[in-house]
C-alpha cells in the first residue's frame, strides 16, 4: 500500500506563506505608494469592484476574505509552473478545504444578514411545491463546493499533465527541438493564462455565492 504525500500541504503552507509576505511587503499606504503598492492597491481594488458589482456596497467588507482566496489560489497555481514541483490546487484535498471555507461562509453569512428568513429561498415562489424545490436547493448547495473543487482540480490537473506531456514530446521528438523555445514560451503563456481564468472563476464563483446569500429574502 502506498504511503499517502502531503506535499501538497506543505506547498500550500508555502502559497499561504508567499500570500502573507506579499501583503506584509507593501506596508501601509502612503501618499506616494511605489510600484509594488499601486500593484497590491490595484489588485484589491479589482477584487472590491467585482463584489460591489454583485452584492452592492455593504458587501465590501468581503473584500479581505476573497482578495486573501485569490492570492492563495494564484500562487498555488504558480508553483505549479516550478519544475518538479506540483501546484497545491492540482490536488482535490487543497480544493475542497478552500471550497468548504466559501460553503460556511456564505452560509453563516445568509442566516446572519437574514436570520431563519434566510431559508425562505429554498422552499421556492410556489408553496404546494415547496418540499420539491427544498430538495432541489439543498442538493445544489452541497454540490457547490463539490463543483467548486473539482473545476479548478481538473484545469490545473490536466494542464500540469498536459505542460508535462508536450515538454517530453519537444526532448524526444527530433523535429520538435527545432522549434522548442517556441514550443515551450507558447506552452508557458497558455499555462499562465490558466492560473489567472482559473484563480479569477474560482473568485467570481465565491462572490456570486456570498451575493445570492446575502441579498436573497430582503422583503
Amino acid at each position: 500500500m502506498e504511503a499517502p504525500t502531503y506535499a501538497h500541504v506543505i506547498l500550500g503552507l508555502v502559497a499561504m506563506g508567499i500570500s502573507i509576505l506579499i501583503v506584509l511587503l507593501a506596508g501601509k499606504p502612503s501618499v506616494r505608494p511605489t510600484k509594488f503598492q499601486a500593484l497590491l492597491e490595484g489588485y484589491v481594488r479589482f477584487v472590491r469592484g467585482m463584489i460591489v458589482s454583485n452584492v452592492g456596497e455593504k458587501g465590501v467588507k468581503y473584500t479581505p476574505l476573497i482578495a486573501s482566496i485569490g492570492l492563495f489560489v494564484f500562487f498555488s497555481n504558480l508553483l505549479g509552473m516550478v519544475p518538479g514541483l506540483e501546484a497545491p490546487t492540482s490536488n482535490i484535498n487543497t480544493n475542497l478545504a478552500l471550497a468548504l471555507i466559501v460553503f460556511l461562509y456564505y452560509n453563516y453569512e445568509g442566516f446572519r444578514e437574514n436570520g431563519i428568513a434566510y431559508l425562505k429561498h429554498f422552499f421556492g415562489p410556489v408553496k404546494v411545491l415547496a418540499p420539491f424545490f427544498f430538495l432541489v436547493e439543498v442538493i445544489s448547495h452541497i454540490a457547490r463546493p463539490i463543483t467548486l473543487s473539482l473545476r479548478l482540480f481538473a484545469n490545473m490537473k490536466a494542464g500540469a499533465l498536459l505542460l508535462v506531456s508536450l515538454v517530453g514530446l519537444v526532448i524526444q521528438n527530433p523535429f520538435t527541438m527545432a522549434l522548442s523555445p517556441a514550443v515551450l514560451i507558447f506552452i508557458i503563456a497558455i499555462k499562465f493564462l490558466a492560473i489567472f481564468i482559473q484563480t479569477y472563476i474560482f473568485m467570481i464563483l465565491s462572490v456570486v455565492y456570498l451575493a445570492g446569500a446575502v441579498a436573497h429574502e430582503e422583503h
